[in-house]
C-alpha cells in the first residue's frame, strides 16, 4: 500500500506524476478549488474584521471524501498544486477541508512536470506560505466585493444577467476609451514623394524618399504643395552627397511570458487568448507520445518572468552548439525587468526538454498543439542564441535645395534568425543592396512617384493588443488576462469581428454607468495600485486585511449612493430586417442559451420566434440569395444559402466578395490565402489585408 499521498489540481497530471514516483506514492487530483464563498451571500463578515466564510463547492463532496479516505491511510501528504498564489491557496483550502492540521503534510512545487523536477521538489518540501495564500484571499475578496455589490445594481438599472468585475470593468473601460479616440479622430492629409533614379551601371532604378530641405524635415500637406515641388524636382540635378556604411545588431527575443505568448499566438497563429491557454495547459500537463508515454512538453504557463534555470540554459547551449554551431550559442542574458515587480519564483515558458523538437513529435500531437509547441520551442531556442548582424548603407542625395534619402541593409550573420523571425524584421528594407553606389556615382531622374495619404486613427483592440495594454497598465496578472477577455465577450459588452474587438451598445451603457457611479473601480491607476499592494502582501510587507478594510467602506458608500441616484437605462433590442409573419412587426435579435435568435417585439401577445441567420453581405453563387452563417447539429460553423435546403450551396470556409480573376467563380478564405471554389480552376492568391 502507498505510504505517501500527493494531491495535484488536474486529473491530467495524475498519470504523468505517478509514473515518476512509483508504487510508494498515490497521486490524486482535487480538480481545482474545493472551497469558495457561498453563491447566495457576500461570504465576508464586513461587521467583524472582514472574516471570509468558505463553504465546500457544490459537486466537490465526493472528491473530498475520497481524498480524506486516502489521507487517513497516508504517512505523509504532499500538496502539489500549481506553483502560484492560486495554487498555494488551493493547498491551504485542502489542508482545512481535509482536516490535515494533525497530519504530516507538506507543500511542494515544480515549474515543470519532469521526473527530475518532481523528485527534486520532494527534497524541498515546505510549509504552506501564508503570505501567498493571503495575497490570493485578498484578491478573491476584492473581486467578490465588486462583483457581488455592483452586479445586482446593473441588473436593477439596466437588465438582468449583467456583471461587473474589478478587472473586467477596467478592461471594458480601456476598450471604450479606444473606441472614443477612434470616433473623435480627424484624418489629416499628407503626401510622399519618391524619386526613381537611374544609376549608371545598374539595371534597377534606385528609389529615394523625399525628406525636406537641408537638415530640415518637410511634410507635404496638399496636392498644391506637391505640384509646386514637382516642377522644381523635374529640373533639378541629382547628386550623391554622402554614403555612410555601418553595422547594426538585432538582439534575440526574450523567452515567452504568459502575456507575450498570448500576444504572439494571437498574431502568428490566430489563436484567441482562451485557446492559447487551453492548449498550453495540455502541453504543460502532458500529452501521449508514442514510445515515451505521457510527456509534459512545456514549463508552467502562468508567469511574468523571463528567467531561465541554469539547467535549461545549459541544455539549450548544448543543443544549439550541436545543431547550429558554436558561433550561434549566446552567453546567458539577463532577464528583462518590467516597470513592476516580476514574480521571479517562476521561469519563462519554455520546452521541458529542448531535445524534443517539434518535428520529432508532430505525428503524435494535434495540429494546434504542434503549432503552439513549435512557437514556444523556437522562441526559447532563439532566446539562447546570438544576435543577428546587418550591414547598413545610408545614402543622402540632393536635388538642388531639396534632399532625398535611401537606406538599406543586408544580413551579415543571421544568428537567432536561423530559428525565429521577429515581426518587425520580416519587412526589412534590406532587399535593396547599395553596394555599387558612391559619392562619384551619376544619377538621373527617371520618374517621380507622388502619393496621397491620410493619417490613420488608433487601431481597434485585438485580444493580443488588449493583453499588451493590460500588462502595460498593470491591470490583472498572467492568470487573469484570458478569463477577463472571455468574460467581457460572454456578457456581450464587446463583440469580435475579424480579430478586432468592438464595444456593443450594452457595453457602452455599462461602462458609462461604471464611470459615473464607480470612477475608482474603472480607473487604471487605482486598479494597478491594488495589484501592487497584492504583490506586497505576497512579499509579507502589507497586511491583507488592511487592503480590504480600506477598500470596502468606500465601495459600500458608492453602491448605496448609486442605488438612490442612478436612473434606469433602457437597452433596445437590435432590430433585424425581417418582419414577423404572424403580426407584421419588425423582428428583433435576442440572445438565448444557444446564441442569437429572432423574436417578435410584440411579446406576450405575439410569441413568434425563429433562428437568426447572420448575413455576410455576399450573394449565393447558386441562386443569388444571401449567404448566411449556419451551424451543424454539433455546433460547427459553416456558410450556406439563406434559402436552406432549397439551395445546395455550402462552404466550410468564409466566402469573399472578390471573384476569381481567372474564371470569375466564388473565392473563399483558406488560412492566409484566397482559393477559388471551382475545382477545375484551382486558382489561389494571397489574402489582402
Amino acid at each position: 500500500m502507498a505510504k505517501n499521498l500527493v494531491i495535484v489540481e488536474s486529473p491530467a497530471k495524475v498519470k504523468t506524476i505517478k509514473k515518476f514516483l512509483g508504487s510508494n506514492y498515490e497521486v490524486m487530483a482535487s480538480q481545482g478549488h474545493v472551497r469558495d464563498f457561498p453563491k447566495s451571500q457576500l461570504g465576508i463578515d464586513t461587521e467583524h474584521g472582514y472574516e471570509p466564510k468558505y463553504i465546500t463547492i457544490r459537486g466537490k463532496g465526493d472528491i473530498l471524501a475520497s481524498l480524506r479516505k486516502s489521507a487517513k491511510k497516508a504517512d505523509k501528504i504532499y500538496l502539489a498544486t500549481d506553483p502560484d498564489r492560486e495554487g498555494e491557496a488551493i493547498s491551504w483550502h485542502l489542508s482545512k477541508a481535509l482536516n490535515l492540521d494533525d497530519k504530516k503534510f507538506y507543500r511542494i512545487t515544480f515549474n515543470e512536470i519532469t521526473k527530475s523536477a518532481v523528485k527534486e521538489s520532494l527534497k524541498h518540501a515546505r510549509a504552506i506560505d501564508m503570505d501567498l495564500v493571503n495575497a490570493q484571499q485578498a484578491r478573491r475578496m476584492l473581486d467578490r466585493m465588486v462583483g457581488y455589490r455592483i452586479s445586482p445594481l446593473l441588473w436593477a438599472k439596466i437588465k438582468r444577467g449583467l456583471s461587473a468585475g474589478r478587472v473586467q470593468s477596467v478592461a471594458l473601460r480601456i476598450i471604450c476609451d479606444r473606441e472614443e479616440e477612434i470616433a473623435a479622430f480627424i484624418p489629416e492629409e499628407y503626401w510622399t514623394v519618391d524619386a526613381k533614379l537611374a544609376l549608371a551601371g545598374e539595371k534597377k532604378p534606385l528609389v529615394a524618399h523625399f525628406t525636406g530641405t537641408g537638415d530640415k524635415k518637410l511634410t507635404l500637406h496638399s496636392e498644391a504643395e506637391v505640384k509646386a515641388l514637382h516642377d522644381k524636382l523635374q529640373k533639378a540635378k541629382y547628386v550623391v552627397d554622402e554614403v555612410k556604411k555601418g553595422t547594426r545588431t538585432k538582439k534575440p527575443p526574450l523567452p515567452f511570458t504568459t502575456s507575450t505568448l498570448q500576444q504572439e499566438a494571437g498574431k502568428k497563429l490566430n489563436f484567441t487568448t482562451q485557446k492559447t491557454m487551453r492548449i498550453a495547459q495540455q502541453l504543460y500537463e502532458g500529452v501521449d507520445i508514442k514510445g515515451r508515454g505521457t510527456v509534459a512538453l512545456i514549463s508552467y504557463l502562468r508567469t511574468d518572468s523571463t528567467r531561465v534555470s541554469e539547467e535549461a540554459q545549459a541544455m539549450a547551449e548544448t543543443f544549439i552548439v550541436s545543431n547550429y554551431g558554436t558561433e550561434y550559442a549566446a552567453k546567458p542574458a539577463e532577464s528583462a525587468k518590467g516597470k513592476n515587480k516580476i514574480q521571479d519564483a517562476h521561469e519563462a515558458i519554455r520546452p521541458s526538454d529542448v531535445e524534443i523538437t517539434p518535428a520529432s513529435i508532430k505525428d503524435f500531437i494535434s495540429k494546434d498543439q504542434y503549432r503552439l509547441y513549435q512557437l514556444i520551442w523556437k522562441r526559447f531556442v532563439a532566446s539562447r542564441m546570438t544576435e543577428a548582424k546587418f550591414e547598413t548603407t545610408s545614402v543622402k542625395i540632393s536635388a538642388g535645395e531639396y534632399r532625398f534619402q535611401v537606406a538599406a541593409s543586408k544580413p551579415l550573420f543571421d544568428g537567432f534568425m536561423q530559428v525565429y523571425t521577429v515581426d518587425d524584421e520580416e519587412g526589412e528594407e534590406g532587399n535593396v543592396v547599395l553596394g555599387g553606389i558612391s559619392e562619384q556615382s551619376k544619377l538621373s531622374l527617371a520618374e517621380l512617384d507622388e502619393k496621397q495619404h491620410f493619417t490613420q486613427p488608433p487601431a481597434h483592440f485585438t485580444e493580443a493588443s488588449l493583453v499588451s495594454a493590460m500588462e502595460e497598465f498593470g491591470i490583472g496578472r498572467p492568470s487573469t488576462y484570458s478569463p477577463t477577455i472571455t468574460t467581457i465577450q460572454a456578457r456581450r459588452y464587446v463583440t469580435k469581428e475579424n480579430k478586432n474587438l468592438y464595444v456593443t451598445e450594452l457595453g457602452e451603457v455599462v461602462n458609462n454607468m461604471m464611470k459615473d457611479a464607480f470612477p475608482s473601480i474603472v480607473d487604471t491607476g487605482f486598479t494597478a495600485n491594488l495589484e501592487m499592494l497584492l504583490d506586497e502582501v505576497e512579499e509579507g510587507e502589507v497586511d491583507w486585511k488592511t487592503i480590504i478594510e480600506n477598500f470596502y467602506p468606500d465601495l459600500d458608500e458608492a453602491v448605496n449612493k448609486a442605488e438612490e441616484e442612478l436612473e434606469h437605462v433602457s437597452i433596445r433590442d437590435e432590430e433585424s430586417d425581417e418582419d414577423c409573419e404572424l403580426c407584421g412587426r419588425r423582428m428583433v435579435i435576442k440572445y438565448g442559451p444557444h446564441g442569437k435568435f429572432l423574436a417578435c417585439p410584440g411579446f406576450p401577445e405575439c410569441r413568434n420566434t425563429k433562428p437568426y441567420l447572420e448575413k455576410i453581405g455576399i450573394k449565393c453563387p447558386e441562386c443569388g440569395k444571401e449567404i448566411v452563417i449556419r451551424k451543424t447539429k454539433k455546433g460547427r460553423k459553416f456558410y450556406g444559402c439563406e434559402s436552406g435546403t432549397e439551395c445546395s450551396f455550402m462552404s466550410w470556409n468564409r466566402p469573399v466578395e472578390t471573384p476569381c480573376e481567372k474564371c470569375g467563380s466564388l473565392m473563399v478564405e483558406k488560412g492566409s490565402k484566397l482559393m477559388c471554389t471551382n475545382k477545375d480552376c484551382g486558382f489561389m492568391t494571397d489574402k489582402k489585408e
